[in-house]
């Protein structure tokens, strides 16, 4: 099972969270499990660690959740909370843990909301905003990707940190971003309104612009999913299209097949050829496939080493006969018996494919 499943899984027990009334039944049920599905053993006291003593100043023995190890050294802090708790209100709790400890990632969570800190901004010291935050109940597939990189088989945390101040601006611009579409500010309005607006934005001008921009925005991005469910669309069909044509295809296919009728006459032309052919190769080399509107006969069934052709349906009969570049010349036959007049042609054919 990968990783997406089994945070399916925990997100999937959420749904029954109001069974779970305490802090030390929330890390049972969810984040114990979400340790595991990122390989570590949480029932390894060399690998994770409960009840981590962290010294503070003149404060003795406070305790932290979990702490995960590697090579001896603690690597990644966990303080976990009641489900029902705010997050907001418990991050400088993990902070002065992060500071006396030698970890290098800081982990919060309620069992639903996970939030992940490193020393980004000045070494040592927890930055405040967290570089990677998701819901498991709604985890994004890019969230996974970058969870991944925590899991025991893959840790480095050099290679971690080089992608988490990225991830941190991102998470940031993103969530600004949004800010910004859902309830622009003057200063986003302004900057587009001067662009645009040949005079002056006076404050009934920035007023007027700050909802023609809420509009564009909504438009904007309505005429983007809309471009894209069209594209999405337009391939369905065309998928839907090229299935159509081959079961069309298909059915034709059958329908010919169905046409085709192996007279006992063509089975006996096919015997007088054979014959004449096991002068020189065995007997089971030569095949048949019959037509519509010709009976071929191959060697070793390969149907680019076709010896001759026979087209015994007519008011005429015919043998086919193939020269060294697949051409292939018609001879009128009067019956099957004339076919012995053509062995030598056959049995050169039969030469050529054996070279």
């Amino acid at each position: 099972m990968d990783l997406k499943d089994q945070l399916k899984l925990i997100a999937d027990r959420t749904k029954h969270k109001d069974n779970i009334q305490t802090e030390e039944a929330t890390k049972n049920a969810f984040v114990m499990p979400f340790l595991q599905s990122l390989g570590y053993d949480v029932f390894n006291p060399l690998e994770v660690v409960p009840e981590f003593i962290a010294d503070i100043g003149i404060k003795k023995g406070e305790k932290i959740d979990y702490a995960i190890f590697k090579d001896g050294n603690p690597t990644i802090l966990v303080e976990c909370k009641d489900w029902r708790e705010n997050l907001n209100i418990h991050d400088g709790q993990l902070l002065r843990y992060f500071h006396v400890s030698k970890a290098k990632f800081g982990l919060l969570t309620n069992g639903i909301v996970y939030r992940f800190y490193s020393d980004l901004v000045m070494p040592n010291k927890m930055d405040e905003k967290p570089f990677l935050e998701f819901n498991i109940t709604d985890i994004k597939d890019n969230q996974i990707e970058e969870l991944k990189k925590f899991h025991k088989a893959n840790f480095d945390a050099e290679s971690i940190v080089n992608t988490a101040s990225e991830m941190k601006f991102m998470n940031e611009l993103k969530h600004l971003l949004n800010k910004e579409l859902t309830e622009p500010t003057p200063e986003f309005v302004k900057y587009f309104a001067k662009q645009v607006y040949p005079s002056v934005v006076t404050a009934r001008v920035l007023e007027q612009f700050t909802e023609l921009t809420k509009k564009s925005i909504q438009q904007y991005i309505s005429d983007l999913i809309t471009e894209r469910l069209k594209n999405a669309l337009s391939k369905e069909d065309e998928k839907n299209k090229l299935e159509n044509s081959n079961e069309i295809s298909a059915e034709q296919n059958l329908e010919d097949i169905s046409k085709v009728n192996t007279t006992e006459e063509e089975l006996e032309g096919f015997l007088i050829v054979k014959t004449i052919l096991r002068q020189k190769i065995p007997a089971p080399r030569v095949t048949y496939r019959d037509a519509q509107s010709y009976f071929a006969i191959f060697l070793d069934d390969n149907n680019r080493k076709v010896v001759c052709r026979l087209y015994l349906n007519g008011g005429k009969k015919f043998i086919g006969l193939f020269d060294e570049n697949k051409k292939e010349t018609k001879n009128e036959i009067e019956s099957l018996d004339d076919i012995f007049k053509y062995s030598a042609a056959l049995l050169k054919t039969i030469e050529i494919y054996e070279k």
